[in-house]
């Protein structure tokens, strides 16, 4: 960091950090100002290679919303979103549908949980007016935000939308045939991707005759449809649905959902049909395996999220097969002698996020997303007993971070007199931040001397007066790993 080219990126630099070290740091050559930061630095999100299959509902406050009846839908909204995304859906289509002011900001509040509950992307609006509408939706968590061309204020702001958040950030919803024809304009002012109501489908595929319009049709687009998954209708569906995924430029279709469509069987159904689908494929044969005397091999069970072991069982060739077609930890049980699916009795189903063969191809690790208990006593883990055990220093770096952090919550919820971090939450959130100040100040006043062992302590008192920040704000490490991961 050179003199001319130091900068304090803080817009409350002044208010929070005292005027002694302000200072300091002047003396020393800083230039002290402010930055300004955008949005357009997070991971990009990109249609793959895949065709895509979107949950789409309505979201009003706290409560799921039918898109195709267009009323309550009586089923919790996040236990909704959290089974669709463990069931094989590729994203999330949410309809902003409030109607006050006080409804929008619950849904913004219930928007943050779901994408702090689910594992694929969610695209969103419906409730914009000005640009911090947008920037909302997308500090909530979600990976785009569509714009409705049918209002042309919301016209005017994908130029200055895409130029702040990143053109990827921006989608382009039209509501009818007619702004097709405007569809490269969009693109140019910085939308990404359109979104197509159900309606255009015919349009569309007589727009692919025309060779004049292939510049139209490499445009990214995913499109509505009208069908549900419903239990005796899965071809019916799966033929619905491929019609869809046949027109020229879609790579996604929104399916409205309630609860009742089966994403996984939906995406096999239409993989033999010959569409490119996101499912589980193994690069290792079956033959390949290493198996024990019984024709099994075992399965090493471990949370997705956590790389706790949660269990052991096996499986055989049936088991492996079902597991990769179901996207459900399916084993072979060897007291019963059949295939077992894991929760189909106690509702605690294992939703695969990956599976690993080891060196010599006679175990498998799976990865998964537990739900309840993994144990049949009721325990999280089946791995509760402990034989022999000997003090350690835990150095795994989130879990020293999550100790710490709860040292200083126990401190806020039972308070012990003396105590620094009590201080600090008995004087403030002004406090509190006026420490964040100065300590981040003393980091870059240690890293200009040549002593490493400075920085570290001067980085682990920031640290510390951070988690303080955190328990005060009542944001934890996991939603902060999850933010850092979705970048």
């Amino acid at each position: 960091m050179n003199k001319q080219g130091s900068a304090i990126a803080w817009n409350v630099f002044e208010q929070y950090v005292p005027s002694d070290v302000r200072h300091r740091l002047q003396g020393k050559g800083f230039k002290l100002g402010y930055t300004r930061y955008g949005y357009g630095n997070r991971k990009e999100f990109k249609m793959t290679k895949y065709k895509q299959l979107i949950c789409g509902l309505g979201c009003r406050g706290n409560k799921a919303y039918d898109l195709r009846l267009g009323e309550a839908a009586g089923t919790d909204i996040q236990k909704l979103c959290r089974h669709t995304s463990d069931n094989g859906a590729d994203q999330l289509f949410i309809l902003d549908q409030a109607e006050t002011e006080k409804e929008h900001e619950e849904t913004i509040l219930t928007l943050k949980e779901i994408a702090g509950n689910i594992d694929v992307p969610i695209i969103t609006g419906g409730w914009i007016r000005r640009l911090e509408d947008v920037k909302k939706y997308l500090y909530a968590g979600a990976l785009a935000v569509f714009l409705d061309v049918s209002l042309e204020e919301h016209v005017d702001l994908i130029k200055e939308a895409s130029s702040r958040f990143g053109s990827e950030k921006i989608y382009a919803y039209l509501p009818d045939g007619k702004y097709l024809a405007r569809a490269e304009e969009y693109m140019q002012l910085g939308a990404s991707s359109l979104i197509l109501k159900s309606t255009l489908g015919e349009q569309l595929s007589a727009l692919s005759a025309d060779p004049a319009n292939a510049d139209l049709l490499k445009i990214p687009m995913v499109i509505f449809s009208d069908a549900a998954s419903l239990p005796g209708r899965m071809e019916e569906t799966a033929d619905a649905l491929s019609k869809r995924c046949s027109l020229p430029g879609i790579q996604g279709v929104i399916v409205p959902d309630t609860g009742d469509v089966q994403w996984m069987a939906l995406k096999q159904s239409l993989k033999a049909k010959g569409f490119p689908m996101d499912t589980f494929e193994t690069s290792i044969a079956w033959a390949e395996f290493k198996l024990n005397s019984d024709g099994l091999i075992p399965v090493i069970v471990q949370d997705y999220q956590t790389d706790e072991v949660l269990m052991l069982a096996y499986m055989n060739e049936e088991a492996f097969k079902k597991t990769l077609e179901t996207g459900k930890m399916t084993y072979y049980s060897r007291s019963r002698k059949t295939l077992w699916l894991k929760g189909e009795t106690s509702g605690h189903f294992q939703y695969v996020k990956s599976l690993a063969l080891d060196c010599d191809n006679d175990t498998i690790l799976a990865k998964v997303h537990q739900l309840g208990a993994a144990c049949h006593t009721g325990s999280r883990s089946c791995f509760f007993k402990t034989l022999a055990a000997k003090e350690y220093r835990e150095t795994n770096p989130l879990k020293v971070f999550e100790e710490e952090y709860k040292v200083i919550r126990d401190r806020k919820e039972h308070p012990k007199e003396g105590s620094y971090t009590n201080y600090l939450f008995d004087k403030g959130i002004d406090k509190i931040l006026k420490k964040c100040g100065e300590e981040a100040t003393e980091i870059i006043i240690a890293a200009k001397n040549p002593e490493p062992e400075e920085i570290k302590y001067e980085i682990a008192d920031f640290l510390y007066h951070v988690m303080v920040l955190m328990v005060e704000k009542g944001v934890t490490w996991e939603e902060i790993t999850k933010e850092i991961a979705n970048r």
